[in-house]
């Protein structure tokens, strides 16, 4: 393997592992700040244990993500030193944003974790979620504004190679971060509300069906019924924006190869990337113009516009349809559930339907990683689209291989051992016991 393929990989790993606890690090707050207020405008017990519980638990996958996000910041400098040099300056207003959101919710964190019952007022203590909810989502916003600026780079002027005439500003505010911005934080709570009801469904399939963990998957269930559609309307809003300012991203996956009108949507089969013919797909027809410009007979942009060597890989057709099947799931699972909730309670809770909020865990994080691979991979062979190739914005540096594992040797010690304290934090303290020692305390 080359320098360069050896520097993707790295970084592919890295954000693949990083992804998973930044996700949680920014849905989980919006979760303790709803369940807390829900604990003491019910007066309800079980809500605010909730927030306690998912608080403690947040705290470990901070620490974790907190180690990664430290590793791509390295990376981006250790293995990326052209595109650094070139782009440093455009970029480092949102790096620097995004290193004091997560301070300022840090801050507030620690706060809030040692001054539960310390306030004649339980708003004041919940009130503290805030800063922690902004800094988190703030975090998310600025890192993402970044990336978004790599699909569609402004804010500068380039001359003899160098970028002059530097508006940060300018550049933050890219064509792609408005819809970049908005799926990243509705799929990252999304993502959060099916991880909590998760967790509540395996402890009622093991046999506990105390009030705590109904109440868990009501409430996540019912916010993921809300964010399941945010999320799939945001992304309607990110394809048009594709087929307008990236269309060779949305033809790459649809396999689109002829600019026409009522253009349809393939779902699965494969492709000849010499006689670009598709095979064994399942074909809706105008979907993609409809999906593409809201309109049937609208015109949607084919690969055959732009030089071959420019195309993304053809295989991020399938990363794109595994993305939005596993969508639609996740809307499917909470209306599902919502309806049993309202027809007969009790049926709401049976087997099946909790079976199917536990698959929705870990789907819903193969979703996220299946979407950033698709924004990042949609935008090869660019690292700065239209302005540097990957290729040319990698070290030379012959050792990147050696560094590949160690860092995934280090990504390994850091899952084990976060899974191994989550696990231990929890397994010998379920709710219901938890909430008897409370009343007996107080």
């Amino acid at each position: 393997m080359a320098t360069v393929d050896w520097s993707r990989g790295l970084t592919e790993m890295t954000l693949a592992f990083h992804i998973l606890f930044a996700t949680v690090g920014v849905g989980i707050p919006v979760f303790i700040s709803l369940a807390e207020w829900m604990g003491i405008r019910k007066k309800d017990a079980h809500y605010s244990l909730m927030a306690r519980r998912w608080a403690r638990g947040f705290v470990i996958t901070v620490a974790v993500g907190v180690v990664t996000g430290t590793c791509i910041g390295l990376q981006l400098s250790l293995l990326w030193p052209e595109f650094m040099r070139l782009a440093g300056n455009v970029i480092g207003l949102p790096l620097f944003m995004e290193t004091f959101a997560f301070f300022f919710e840090a801050i507030f964190l620690g706060i809030y974790l040692y001054t539960w019952n310390r306030f004649s007022n339980p708003y004041i203590h919940w009130l503290l979620t805030l800063p922690i909810l902004i800094g988190s989502s703030g975090s998310a916003l600025f890192i993402t504004t970044v990336n978004a600026f790599m699909n569609t780079p402004q804010g500068f002027t380039l001359e003899n190679g160098r970028l002059t005439h530097i508006d940060p500003l300018a550049a933050m505010f890219n064509p792609a971060a408005p819809s970049k911005v908005a799926h990243v934080l509705s799929s990252a709570y999304l993502t959060a509300a099916f991880l909590l009801a998760m967790i509540a469904a395996f402890a009622m399939l093991r046999g506990r069906m105390d009030d705590y963990y109904r109440k868990s998957i009501r409430l996540n269930m019912t916010a993921g019924l809300l964010l399941a559609a945010l999320t799939i309307g945001i992304g309607d809003m990110s394809a048009r924006f594709l087929a307008q300012e990236q269309p060779e991203k949305l033809a790459a996956a649809e396999w689109h190869f002829d600019t026409g009108s009522r253009a349809p949507l393939l779902i699965g089969g494969q492709v000849d990337p010499e006689t670009q013919e598709v095979t064994g797909a399942l074909e809706i027809p105008w979907a993609l113009s409809l999906l593409a410009t809201h309109r049937s007979d609208g015109v949607v942009a084919g690969l055959n516009e732009f030089p071959k060597d420019e195309w993304p890989p053809l295989y991020v057709h399938y990363l794109f349809d595994a993305m939005v099947v596993i969508g639609f799931y996740l809307l499917a699972v909470p209306v599902l559930f919502v309806a049993l909730l309202r027809l007969k309670r009790r049926h709401a809770y049976n087997r099946w339907m909790l079976a199917a909020i536990l698959a929705g865990g870990p789907l819903s994080l193969l979703a996220i990683e299946l979407g950033w691979f698709y924004a990042e991979v949609g935008r090869q062979p660019w690292i700065l689209r239209g302005y540097m190739r990957v290729s040319d914005a990698a070290t030379t540096n012959p050792h990147v291989s050696v560094t590949f594992w160690l860092f995934a040797g280090l990504y390994a010690v850091l899952g084990i051992v976060c899974l191994f304290v989550l696990v231990r934090l929890f397994r010998n303290k379920p709710a219901e016991l938890e909430l008897q020692t409370r009343r007996i305390i107080l």
